[in-house]
Formats: structure tokens, sequence, C-alpha cells
């Protein structure tokens, strides 16, 4: 039952990469995840362009070649079940300039993403701190990421 769990997840997660227009995948870096407490965090950050117009207005997304977009999906570690804390977050860039990050929840049947809209300089590098919240456990993800305009 689990294995048909996970199966589903990863299935709803690669729906998604797939829908948000990710065929030029050899672009980009691959999804990553980091195990915070009992979750399993998974995050990828792309520039808005790869969506595809019908999927960015789907999301109410402004694709530009100046906008990142950070998904991020929370899954419990044991039952690899969506998870639906709050998530905050901020990105600093290396002149110390920080940025705001707002998530979108998106549902889509059993998965559950958190999206957020990030304007960048080409080139520019950023520090990207998330604080994922369910009321019962506080963990912060931190990734970095290079954003270049295309």
């Amino acid at each position: 039952m689990a294995f048909s769990k996970l199966k589903s997840i990863k299935l709803n997660f690669l729906t998604l990469v797939l829908s948000l227009g990710l065929a030029f995948a050899c672009q980009i870096s691959a999804e990553q995840k980091q195990e915070l407490g009992s979750w399993e965090v998974h995050y990828i950050a792309l520039n808005s362009t790869f969506l595809t117009p019908k999927v960015a207005k789907q999301y109410s997304i402004v694709r530009s070649k100046f906008n990142g977009l950070i998904n991020i999906s929370v899954l419990d570690r044991q039952s690899k079940v969506a998870q639906s804390p709050v998530l905050t977050g901020q990105a600093k860039n290396l002149l110390g300039v920080v940025k705001e990050l707002k998530f979108k929840q998106v549902i889509e049947g059993k998965a559950i993403y958190y999206l957020a809209v990030l304007p960048f300089s080409d080139r520019e590098q950023y520090r990207i701190s998330i604080n994922i919240n369910s009321g019962l456990e506080q963990k912060t993800l931190k990734f970095q990421h290079k954003f270049y305009a295309d």
C-alpha cells in the first residue's frame, strides 16, 4: 500500500513538472530533495519561461525571462503522503538584497505543491531559505540557485 502511495505521489510530482513545460530539463537542475525531520522536501527552481503560456495562465504566473519559479513539495518521510504545512521564505542575493517569497498552494488530486515567483537579474545567485511549519513541526529548507535570463 505504501509503495502504491509513493508511486502515485511521484507520478503526480512528475506530471506537474512535465506540465510546467520542463521538456527542456537538460537546461536546468534536476529535482532535488532534503530530509527535514519527519518530512521529505522536494524542490526545484527554474526560469518561468520554461512554462507554457497555458500552464502559466492556469497558475497565474507571469512568464518573463526575469522571473524565477520555486516549486516545493512536502511529503511525510514514512508514508510519502503529501503534507500541507505553511511555507514562508526569503531569497537573498550575493549583495545582501532580500526578497520575500509568497507561496501559492496548488492541490492536484493527492499531490500538494507550493509555488513562488522570484524576480531576478541575469546570472543572479540567491541563497533561498524556506520556513516549513505544520504547527507541530518547524524546519527550514536552505539551498542556492543561480538564475539566467534566456
